[in-house]
């Protein structure tokens, strides 16, 4: 494969791609882009001028945008960022911020400048955002003045980064990046970057605790909606999204700016997701698609009992973690619709199997998302036959380049990436997921998922929330242990663990059952809700 034209006259991330011998192969059929492209362009001006000026593109603090008002919005920032912060082509630049729209025009301003952005939680402290710095050698911070401690605090330690300017992610347009874009036309000529030009570092946190920067083009963006977005959830104009994620995940900032953006849909950005204020959302605003995980579908799941009106979603997109069985059957019998699990990685930009409306499974990720081929292999690479579980792996029209990393050998492996997932495929040629590699708890010889274990556990009564881990164990090397979270109108005792385990006992196979329970008040959490095993391990 050979790169095409680049606008960059900051070369470091092309420089910093890995060799070309260690690229997963790219399969690109039918995801045709010119040699030169601008994915900020593509979301923004020319959805203007295929008549979309006048929808609401983003609603978010109280303020509704349209396309018109975003990409006039979005210029202004890219001459503020070119003419008086003196950003160039290729240049990174760090944004840190909650979800607002105030954070998805200085992404796409910044791209429009031709920047490559790095996406930050507002959760990450000074020496987390110290090592994405040094990492990919970051010159310029754009940080919500509400998150300007920590930011400030990275940059006296950062030689590197030249200037942190402050916007105003509230929507009043106080802060000194947005005085500066209000002198400035809403006509910008953005640069003419490649469509091989690196867009976007995807951070992810390595098992090791050195974060990995994993690289994006610009035609990668919009293959993710021209893919998945098109191919699994139909988007339509009319459309509303809602969810969760962070926009500093890849899983994020697909689902709530890339995918509705792309067709003329509306995103609805919350700073806090908190699953009661998406309910509010999806209410207030007819939501249609909705982005989070299992977790807070639970508590959809409890407020649609208590009279919650949900009925406006059309398609509830569950990742981040497996989405248990008991979940996907109550959401089916309240909704009638099925809720479509999929399985993304930050190295592959977003989901690439996924359930179907139409071909759906309850404890089943589905088959592979348009574009996409995946196999179930074994540790030398060889494809395992149907029914066993094996190591996932998947090519497709994005893949896995990590930024100056030797891990990159580690994750692709003769064209493959190999995504650190266990899975079985079975004889129909659907992926079922079995744990994450290091999830996998081999007890006596035996090899038990833990998902398969909790789903088991969440189908009683009595649990609210639960996780499971392998612990050390003389005579059998790991028992399988659960971390129980109680529904209000149980209390612990040796009794219910005993129900517990003759009910996970009948469910499957016995010798997965729990051979240890222990209550907790609450399970360690991620920002976006995804539960913290290693922390219980």
């Amino acid at each position: 494969m050979k790169l095409g034209a680049t606008a960059h006259t900051d070369t470091f991330s092309r420089d910093a791609l890995p060799p070309l011998e260690q690229w997963p192969d790219f399969l690109l059929d039918g995801f045709d882009y010119p040699d030169h492209l601008n994915a900020g362009v593509e979301l923004t001006d020319a959805m203007v001028e295929r008549g979309f000026g006048d929808r609401t593109a983003l609603i978010g603090n109280g303020r509704q945008r349209t396309y018109k008002e975003l990409a006039d919005w979005t210029n202004r920032l890219a001459h503020a960022l070119v003419e008086d912060l003196g950003v160039k082509p290729g240049n990174r630049i760090l944004i840190r911020s909650a979800n607002n729209p105030a954070m998805v025009a200085c992404w796409l301003a910044a791209t429009k400048a031709g920047a490559v952005v790095v996406n930050t939680m507002p959760m990450l402290r000074a020496a987390e955002l110290k090592k994405y710095v040094e990492k990919a050698q970051i010159q310029f911070a754009l940080c919500d003045t509400r998150l300007m401690e920590e930011m400030e605090t990275c940059a006296a330690q950062c030689d590197v980064l030249e200037r942190v300017v402050g916007f105003d992610g509230t929507s009043n347009h106080d802060a000194e990046l947005d005085r500066l874009a209000l002198e400035k036309p809403v006509r910008f000529e953005a640069v003419q970057t490649g469509r091989d030009d690196v867009a976007l570092l995807g951070f992810t946190s390595g098992s090791t605790g050195e974060p990995k920067a994993t690289m994006h083009f610009h035609r990668d963006l919009l293959i993710i909606a021209d893919g998945y977005a098109r191919d699994v959830l139909n988007v339509v104009p009319e459309d509303i999204f809602v969810g969760s994620p962070p926009l500093a995940f890849t899983f994020g900032l697909g689902g709530l700016a890339i995918f509705p953006l792309r067709f003329g849909a509306t995103a609805t950005l919350l700073e806090q997701a908190t699953p009661p204020n998406m309910i509010e959302i999806i209410e207030k605003y007819r939501a249609t698609v909705c982005f989070t995980a299992p977790t807070a579908y639970r508590v959809m799941l409890a407020a649609m009992e208590e009279g919650a009106d949900l009925s406006s979603l059309r398609a509830a997109v569950s990742a981040g973690e497996t989405l248990p069985k008991p979940v996907y059957d109550d959401w089916m019998a309240k909704t009638g619709k099925p809720m479509l699990d999929g399985i993304g990685a930050t190295e592959m930009l977003h989901i690439f199997i996924s359930n179907r409306f139409d071909d759906h499974r309850p404890a089943c990720t589905g088959k592979p998302v348009g574009g996409y081929e995946a196999k179930v292999v074994d540790d030398e690479g060889r494809e395992v036959p149907d029914g066993e579980v094996g190591r996932l792996a998947v090519r497709g029209p994005t893949g896995c380049r990590y930024l100056n990393d030797d891990r990159q050998a580690g994750y692709v492996t003769d064209g493959w990436n190999i995504t650190g997932d266990s899975f079985i495929r079975d004889a129909e040629g659907y992926f079922h997921f079995a744990a994450r590699n290091d999830d996998m708890i081999v007890s006596a010889g035996y090899n038990i998922a833990g998902p398969e274990v909790e789903a088991a556990l969440l189908a009683h009564d009595a649990v609210s929330e639960c996780a499971v881990i392998g612990a050390p164990d003389e005579e059998r090397g790991h028992i399988v242990q659960a971390h129980v979270v109680l529904n209000a109108e149980f209390t612990p005792s040796d009794a219910l663990i005993k129900d517990l385990q003759t009910h996970v006992k009948a469910t499957i196979a016995p010798y997965k059952y729990p051979r240890s329970i222990i209550f907790a008040d609450s399970l360690p959490k991620t920002q976006t809700g995804k539960i913290q095993r290693f922390r219980l391990r």
